[in-house]
Parts: structure tokens; C-alpha cells; sequence
């Protein structure tokens, strides 16, 4: 049935695929981050800011960042320093090459060629991240100030916060990867050539 219906309706069974698996790797994030994180976190990374790439400033006059992790635990106020950055980041390369295979060879079955599909991959892989991060500055502080400090969750807070920013990241990453999956993994065309 599955195949009938992918064969008349490829590019929604496409989309079905795509949903289903970028689901299952948001899970994994969700799971991975935190334990990278909690164990990070008991290192002296925490203490090191890891602030890169001002592109202006905020509403208040402080300086904008791209990637912004001050020096200091989220619940004292700090900004996880450079051991949530690496969380972040290692977390987001472990999804990323699994998602690459999956969504290569389940979801558009391509047979192109794979390295340069790895090295589009790579550079949109990349350019979302740099986005994503950017799109970051504007509710991440809320969003933990919100779990850590006005519903004053602590530690729990922290964790919810964490969830709820990779939810964010998720979605906005799920809508701008699907058509640009879509470009990079073309079957390859097998029609005899003469």
C-alpha cells in the first residue's frame, strides 16, 4: 500500500518520510544534548564565554552575537560558556551526518553522487546553523529566564528550556531543509543515453 501510494504521490510521501525521520533525530537531540551538556557543564568550560561573530546590538546596547555563550551556568545567570556552545554543536554534527544518510538514502532514495551531495550538505548545513544561531539571540534569554527564574524551576527550568530551544531550532531547521534536500539529493538519472 505504501508503495502504491509513494509511487503515486511522491512528493508527499516524500514530505511524510522527511517529517517522520527528522522526528525521530530531533529525539535523539533531545536526548544526546542534555547528557552532553550535564557532563560538559561539570568541566572548566562553563567558565569560558564563548561569544563570536557581533553583528550589532541589542535593544539595550549590549553587544549582538551570533554564537552567544557568556562565561557562567544558565541558572546564575551566565550563558553556558563554552561547554553549552560545544553541547550544542556536537549534539548538531551528530544529527547532522545521521540525517544526512537517512534522509539521503530513505526519504529521496538518491543515487546521485554522494560526496557532492556530502559537500552541499556541508555548506547548507552551515549557512542554517549561522542562521539558526542568529534567530537564537532573540528567545533564548527569555525563554530560560521564563523556566529558570519567573516560574523559578531551577535546574529543571534549565532542562525544559533546553528542550524547548531545540524544538525551536528544530522546527525552523525542518522547514528550510526539506526543499533544499529536495535540490541536493536528485536521482540520478538512469535513462539510457545514445
Amino acid at each position: 500500500m505504501w508503495h502504491d501510494f509513494r509511487a503515486k504521490h511522491k512528493g508527499i510521501a516524500e514530505f511524510l518520510v522527511f517529517l517522520l525521520l527528522s522526528n525521530g533525530i530531533t529525539v535523539l537531540q533531545m536526548i544526546l544534548m542534555p547528557m552532553l551538556k550535564s557532563f560538559l557543564d561539570q568541566t572548566s568550560l562553563i567558565d569560558i564565554g564563548f561569544q563570536v561573530g557581533q553583528i550589532g546590538h541589542n535593544f539595550d546596547g549590549s553587544p549582538y552575537y551570533i554564537f552567544d555563550y557568556a562565561a557562567g551556568s544558565l541558572g546564575n545567570g551566565g550563558g553556558g560558556g563554552l561547554a553549552y556552545f560545544l553541547s550544542v554543536q556536537i549534539t548538531l554534527a551528530i544529527a547532522q551526518v545521521i540525517n544526512f544518510f537517512a534522509q539521503r538514502n530513505i526519504t529521496f532514495k538518491s543515487s546521485g553522487n554522494m560526496w557532492k551531495s556530502a559537500g552541499w550538505y556541508l555548506i547548507a548545513f552551515i549557512l542554517i546553523t549561522l542562521g539558526a544561531a542568529t534567530l537564537q539571540g532573540f528567545y533564548k534569554a527569555p525563554v530560560y529566564d521564563l523556566f529558570i527564574n519567573t516560574w523559578e524551576l531551577g535546574k529543571t527550568g534549565e532542562t525544559l528550556a533546553d528542550f524547548v530551544t531545540m524544538i525551536i531550532n528544530a522546527t525552523v531547521s525542518f522547514w528550510v531543509y526539506f526543499p533544499i534536500l529536495k535540490i541536493i539529493f536528485k536521482e540520478k538519472d538512469n535513462k539510457n543515453k545514445i
